[in-house]
């Protein structure tokens, strides 16, 4: 049966879609629309085209798995000028999501009706490219530019309502009768003439609002090419070319760009993040556990944050601490943070209460025993979380499960407090744990496997990414980051300063650098608080108060407004224990760092794969986009790796005496990749 059927309705011909699960714009898609148009165009008794779709949207994107492959025609262009072209009108008739291709798809209709809780939108530069069938052409001649940018160069969809008013569709249907309210139109506009085309519309030259809207993003866009290159395509729409010269130009915006290494390394964080949700071995059809009701110990920043993902997906808390001022401290930043999203209009004064009213804060322990999933969030400690994980064992239902937020401690000694390890597992939340995305799901060495997918897939619910990781010092994210920690503190001993070091980074693409991240952290966490014990640099500077941003000074000092400048006296300390280790103060170059403190993560990546605490590169790669900001835009330090060339990187290593993984000699020896 083909993926396009057509359908009569007197004079007008409907193209029906039928390609789920988000009727992507894959060859027979374009085929077939192609053939449905053609017919209603040599058909005498058809005098308007229909365009809809079946299912949950309109057409949401094109076939990304098409990318990088020999294209199979009609290229989506092509369906879209053909459609633009014909001599009768085409409707769109749009509901869901009409994305990417499918806005395009819609921009070349002549007319466009849409249910009110359609979106429409261009998010190709999230995948490192631009619409690329005519999109930045013709929504600036529709739109205007000021609202071109912000849908190609951001990326953002817009409502229906906004839609409306940009002229991007011409009317609203009802939402339960849009294929009928969508013939009733084409019907209504069938002799009008002559159509109107995008294409011989005249888009408004607006430098003023191309240079705001540059200035504005500058920050958000830093180090990404696609943006970029949607500014241009939207400027050369309004800068008097003909649409066929905005086209070119478009077209070869767009093959520059599929071709960079760049959308490569979006595109395959986008497969990344889905294959990072299958668990090897384990059956997808496994029955999971019911999880209605949550426990989390600890009300501080993450216990608050980590029940602010359950209330928010409608999920009840119960929240335990040990003493009533704490319990009130973390209740009260609970639902200052809902009221400060409320504020800004992102949730409704109702959804606020709403969450809040699922929240029973407690120092009663005991009332965890009707929980479905207990999530401790206390500190680092071993002894403190295996005490109250024998606690849990004796309170928690049968088959409740057990989790612990731990950041790198041993999930099967914490388990082997309990006289039912198979429930237990590691769920470490990142700060702040309501809002950032990555959650590492522990796999311990009995941890059953319904557990595993249960949390796998609760994650889903509580919108995070989550990836399964092995039992090891720091899991994924926290050992790949000590290596680099480790590094950048001999680099300052050598002759780097911290300024240089965290200028590399931030160039490389990280929101901060390594001493700009401890500073922001706490320079003081972990230490061992004996301000006459110092053994290293960090030490001098926790004894002296130099415990980062909150304290004004750290490896930088702060101004009120907590701007850094280099610290003389933190020169004064490095220089100090330099001199006592009889070091030589040497220059170090940009290309010294990047080899010692990020080649040396790619081989701790290695390792990880190779004793099995990942279950594949891809997931290293989400883990460190997803938790600590490694620039999507290079793909993960495993992709990175790739991009540069393991031969590269393993001569780097050994260039400076590291022992390199055995996996990492073998793909570099043999030409292979770990993407």
């Amino acid at each position: 049966m083909s993926v396009i059927t057509t359908s009569r309705q007197g004079d007008v011909l409907i193209l029906t879609s039928d390609n789920p699960p988000v009727n992507a714009l894959g060859a027979a898609v374009r085929q077939g629309l192609e053939a449905g148009v053609k017919e209603g165009i040599a058909n005498d008794a058809v005098k308007a085209i229909v365009i809809r779709c079946d299912g949950r949207t309109f057409f949401a994107g094109a076939d990304i798995t098409e990318f990088g492959r020999p294209m199979q025609e009609p290229g989506l262009p092509t369906v879209v000028d053909l459609i633009e072209l014909a001599d009768k009108p085409v409707v769109a008739a749009i509901h869901g999501t009409a994305l990417g291709g499918g806005c395009e798809v819609s921009l070349g209709c002549h007319y466009r009706i849409a249910v009110p809780s359609a979106k429409i939108g261009t998010p190709e530069v999230k995948l490192g490219l631009l619409p690329g069938a005519g999109g930045t052409q013709r929504i600036p001649r529709i739109a205007g530019v000021k609202l071109a940018l912000e849908m190609t160069a951001k990326g953002d969809p817009i409502p229906a309502k906004l839609a409306l008013g940009a002229g991007l569709i011409d009317r609203i249907a009802g939402e339960d009768s849009l294929v009928a309210d969508a013939i009733a139109f084409a019907r209504e506009i069938a002799a009008a003439r002559p159509l109107p085309r995008a294409r011989e519309k005249v888009a408004q030259a607006d430098p003023e609002a191309v240079a705001a809207f540059k200035k504005e993003n500058a920050k958000r866009f830093r180090g990404f090419d696609a943006p970029a290159a949607n500014i241009a395509c939207v400027e050369k729409a309004s800068d008097g070319s003909s649409f066929e010269e905005g086209i070119t130009f478009e077209r070869a915006e767009f093959m520059k760009l599929m071709m960079g290494v760049q959308s490569a390394a979006q595109r395959h964080i986008f497969f990344a993040e889905r294959q990072a949700a299958k668990i090897d071995g384990i059956d997808p059809k496994i029955a999971l556990r019911p999880i209605k009701k949550v426990g989390v110990i600890g009300a501080g920043t993450m216990g608050g944050g980590i029940s602010m993902n359950f209330l928010s997906a409608g999920i009840p808390v119960t929240i335990v601490e040990m003493a009533q001022e704490a319990l009130d401290r973390g209740t009260g930043t609970i639902r200052k943070n809902y009221e400060a999203s409320a504020a800004k209009g992102r949730l409704k004064p109702e959804q606020v209460d709403a969450a809040m009213g699922a929240l029973t804060p407690t120092l009663d322990f005991s009332a965890l025993a009707d929980c479905d999933l207990i999530i401790e969030a206390v500190y680092e400690n071993m002894e403190v979380k295996k005490e109250i994980f024998g606690k849990l064992d004796a309170i928690c239902k049968p088959g409740a499960i057990l989790a612990s937020n731990t950041s790198y401690l041993d999930v099967n000694e914490i388990a082997a407090a309990t006289n039912r390890p198979g429930d237990v597992l590691g769920m470490h939340f990142f700060s702040p744990a309501n809002v950032m995305k990555l959650l590492e799901v522990v796999r311990g060495a009995k941890t059953e496997d319904d557990v595993l997918a249960t949390v796998m897939a609760l994650a889903k619910t509580i919108k995070k990414v989550a990836v399964v990781a092995g039992v090891c010092d720091g899991f994924i994210g926290n050992r790949m980051l000590k290596p680099r920690q480790v590094e950048a503190m001999k680099l300052l001993m050598e002759g780097a300063t911290p300024e240089q070091i965290d200028r590399v980074h931030v160039e490389f693409g990280m929101p901060m650098g390594p001493f700009q991240m401890s500073d922001l952290a706490g320079v003081d966490i972990g230490w061992h608080r004996d301000p006459t014990r110092i053994e290293s640099i960090r030490d001098a500077l926790a004894a002296e108060g130099r415990w980062g941003q909150k304290t004004q000074k750290g490896f930088y000092d702060y101004d009120e407004k907590r701007n850094p400048s280099p610290s003389p006296r933190v020169a004064e300390i490095i220089e100090d224990f330099r001199s006592k280790s009889n070091l030589q103060k040497r220059e170090i170059s940009d290309e010294e760092i990047i080899e010692k403190t990020l080649y040396t993560m790619v081989n701790e990546g290695a390792r990880i794969l190779e004793e099995k605490m990942a279950q594949r590169a891809s997931d290293i790669d989400v883990v460190w986009i997803y938790g600590y900001g490694w620039p999507v835009y290079r793909g993960g330090p495993m992709f990175w790796a790739d991009s540069e060339g393991l031969k590269k990187i393993v001569a780097g290593l050994e260039k400076h005496g590291f022992a390199v993984s055995e996996l990492l000699k073998s793909k570099a020896e043999s030409n292979g990749r770990f993407n």
